[in-house]
């Protein structure tokens, strides 16, 4: 893709290096909205404010936006502070309201349920054909990356060259402390396929409570993410959607003063001589593990000739209980996190009932 970075989508972001975007989860007054926008606009790192005024809810009778009424809010927002604004659309009718009120609007995103859907995607792309507005895109709830991908595609082929990617996490189907699953490697494959693609983290979602969001907005800029959308409110306990998620605007500044912002470009000699020295190390042992893997597996293909041949199951329930409990206990001497070896056992087992059968 022959994309447009985000330092050149619009004046305003012309000297950032990562992108803040902040505000409400709901345009719900527009006092609410203006007095949260103005108190954002005195953090020097934010340069977009952020307020949903459709909201796709999960269940009826929760409160679902205001709806196209909110864009004049948005627009008063525009006149009254130095910030762009961003809503979400799910449909070529939020498109045409948001496209007739250009005063109102500058950023479009599409939201996680709208991302599953390609039908749905497929006719925003359409409703979006030969206009000139950056879209961000948030992956869909189930960990699918190509479902992702074919979603800026579809944006992409109607000729939006402003695209960004949004991680919000992915639906959990277990519970974890957590409201969504980060599952970090899909956005950096995602970064590996598509290098030019600005992809910034959504912590709030990712959390689900305020007192997760600095460590996941910390990991997100670790990884070199390209900025944070993070939900903020003048007064998130009265907030009528998403309260527990939502930082007040002085919490943001705290939040964003406590953050460490790193540089993927270094150019300071020695920190660049150090770097190579590890990553050195950790390509001499990527290529052992994969010879004592490949290894294994040779034996594997043997123990599984020698399981046919004897009429015995490839699959040894007491076997695998004794590999998983004298393995993480091994693991867990060495300093290693136990969901960490449970996974890498479980991936291993199963190939190797595969190499077997």
């Amino acid at each position: 893709m022959n994309l447009i970075p985000i330092n050149k989508w619009h004046s305003q972001l012309s000297d950032i290096k990562q992108v803040i975007i902040a505000g409400p989860c709901s345009a719900e007054t527009e006092n609410q909205v203006l007095q949260t926008a103005k108190e954002i606009s005195n953090i020097e790192q934010v340069k977009i404010f952020r307020a949903g005024i459709w909201k796709p809810r999960t269940r009826p009778n929760n409160f679902e936006g205001i709806g196209k009424e909110a864009l004049k809010w948005l627009e008063n927002v525009k006149t009254q502070t130095n910030l762009l604004t961003a809503v979400e659309v799910a449909t070529p009718e939020h498109i045409e309201h948001c496209l007739l009120n250009p005063q109102s609007v500058d950023i479009l995103w599409i939201g996680a349920r709208t991302t599953a859907n390609p039908f749905s995607v497929q006719e925003i792309a359409e409703a979006l054909k030969g206009v000139d507005i950056p879209v961000f895109v948030k992956n869909p709830l189930n960990p699918d990356l190509s479902l992702w991908i074919g979603a800026l595609e579809r944006l992409y082929k109607v000729g939006i060259k402003k695209l960004g990617a949004i991680h919000r996490g992915f639906y959990p189907f277990e519970k974890i402390k957590f409201r969504n699953i980060p599952k970090w490697e899909i956005p950096i494959e995602l970064k590996s396929l598509y290098p030019t693609l600005p992809i910034i983290n959504d912590p709030s979602h990712i959390a689900g409570l305020t007192s997760y969001i600095e460590e996941i907005a910390q990991k997100a800029l670790a990884i070199n993410m390209d900025g944070l959308m993070i939900e903020t409110h003048c007064n998130p306990k009265k907030a009528l959607s998403d309260a527990e998620q939502q930082l007040t605007p002085n919490e943001l500044d705290s939040l964003l003063k406590k953050l460490k912002f790193t540089d993927e470009v270094v150019d300071n000699s020695e920190i660049i001589i150090r770097l190579q020295q590890y990553r050195e190390q950790i390509d001499s042992l990527d290529f052992q593990i994969l010879e004592l893997l490949a290894k294994r597996m040779d034996i594997v293909g043997d123990l599984g000739g020698f399981k046919k041949e004897n009429n015995i199951s490839a699959f040894q329930l007491a076997r695998w209980k004794n590999i998983l409990r004298s393995r993480k206990s091994f693991g867990l001497d060495l300093g290693l996190d136990e969901a960490f070896i449970k996974n890498l056992l479980q991936f291993i087992h199963k190939e190797s009932i595969l190499k077997q059968t």
